[in-house]
């Protein structure tokens, strides 16, 4: 009797161990088909959500050719269809790449997408979209959250083979692989050390066209190059097959005095840029007076580069601390993206030159988007790709995705 006994105890024992190793399973496996179909939420989420921001230009529809504040977010150009996005939408993004610059005479804090020196992208966060504004008219806050980035697809590196004459290299790949039989168009800017002090720096342009051979590469000379006295600048638009890429290659032989451009304001008609001296915004040890010269470039329909006037404060004189005149204003007349040009150089020495770039809506150079929050440390995330056309400049826009409930399976 007592034999039965025991045996009945241990028969329930294991019968009751074996529920509980069976509950303990089945609630795993249901904890982890309800964390799947929410991923898979998220993903289809994340896909809509994409859609959204690149096929609706929001509302005003014209909100990145102005100051005003949009009350829906998007980033399609209003004047197409399909996923083309407005370089000046894209141009008010709070960049998330970039530490932030500031100009402390006009108390300009900016967002900062600059890429490398002389390549400046510079704007004010009162005239910027940030992340939690766009979280919110997306529907989005407390519940997601995103990184949005928008990078090219065609690559243009240039590299220089030769120095007497000046020899460059101008490579181009698509998706992993290289372009060959592309047209490259390009302007060079040369800064000539000619006029005495305090006079304005001259330049001379020139434009041409070449053809990459089958490892994707041209071959750029240029005889009426100095380097040891002329600051340059190379722009190139490559085009092959619907595919346009941008690049440039800069000879600066004054990094210490520099003209350092702000997008200062968003108008109906056009924009305003602050010229300030590099002194005031990021210091130095032996800071000088630089006079400069302005123009600005576009690309046209046929994929040459044409210059095209600007007016009031075109060239000038910047000199830094309590002289008054350390900064200019200039107005860029067009929303037709563009590059703008400075030329400058020390008001002592015409030989000290240099040239700074700023993209006039960011396709013009080429310029990546970094928008939102880093999603590295994310338990989950979903992400989703579309190929659009920026200005007519082929990137690739991918969206990373996650919930801001932080769930997880429970062994």
């Amino acid at each position: 009797m007592a034999g039965s006994t025991i045996d009945h105890l241990i028969a329930m024992t294991v019968f009751l161990g074996a529920i509980l190793i069976f509950v303990g399973l089945f609630n795993q496996t249901i904890q982890t088909a309800i964390l799947y179909q929410r991923n898979k939420y998220i993903a289809t989420k994340c896909s809509d959500l994409l859609d959204n921001i690149l096929l609706n230009p929001g509302i005003p529809t014209n909100w990145g050719r102005s100051n005003v504040i949009p009350t829906s977010f998007g980033l399609q150009d209003p004047e197409f269809t399909q996923y083309r996005l407005s370089p000046f939408s894209l141009l008010r993004l709070v960049s998330a790449s970039g530490t932030p610059v500031t100009y402390p005479k006009l108390g300009l804090v900016c967002s900062n997408t600059t890429i490398g020196f002389g390549n400046f992208l510079l704007v004010p966060y009162t005239k910027a979209i940030n992340y939690s504004l766009a979280t919110r008219l997306l529907g989005v806050n407390g519940s997601y959250g995103f990184q949005l980035t928008i990078t090219p697809i065609v690559t243009v590196s240039i590299t220089k083979v030769g120095s007497n004459p000046v020899t460059l290299s101008v490579n181009v790949k698509g998706a992993g692989f290289p372009l060959s039989n592309a047209v490259v168009s390009y302007c060079l800017i040369i800064v000539k050390p000619t006029g005495g002090e305090g006079q304005y720096p001259s330049f001379t342009t020139n434009y041409g066209t070449a053809y990459t051979n089958a490892e994707g590469s041209a071959i750029l000379s240029f005889s009426t190059i100095n380097e040891a006295q002329d600051s340059y600048v190379l722009i190139v638009y490559v085009h092959h097959g619907g595919l346009i890429g941008t690049g440039y290659y800069e000879h600066i032989l004054n990094k210490e005095n520099y003209i350092v451009p702000f997008i200062y304001d968003f108008g109906n008609e056009g924009g305003q840029v602050l010229l300030a001296h590099s002194w005031d915004v990021h210091g130095g040890d032996h800071p000088a007076a630089i006079t400069y010269n302005a123009t600005f470039v576009i690309l046209t329909e046929d994929f040459t580069l044409r210059e095209m006037p600007l007016g009031a404060g075109r060239v000038g004189l910047l000199n830094y601390g309590n002289d008054p005149h350390t900064y200019e204003i200039i107005t860029i007349p067009t929303y037709n993206p563009g590059i703008l040009v400075v030329t400058y150089r020390k008001s002592a020495n015409p030989k000290d030159s240099g040239v700074v770039l700023m993209p006039w809506g960011i396709s013009s150079l080429a310029f990546p988007v970094v928008f939102g929050e880093d999603p590295s440390s994310k338990t989950w995330v979903a992400t989703d790709i579309r190929q659009v056309l920026v200005g007519n400049v082929a990137y690739q826009a991918k969206l990373a995705l996650w919930s801001l409930e932080g769930y997880q399976v429970i062994g």
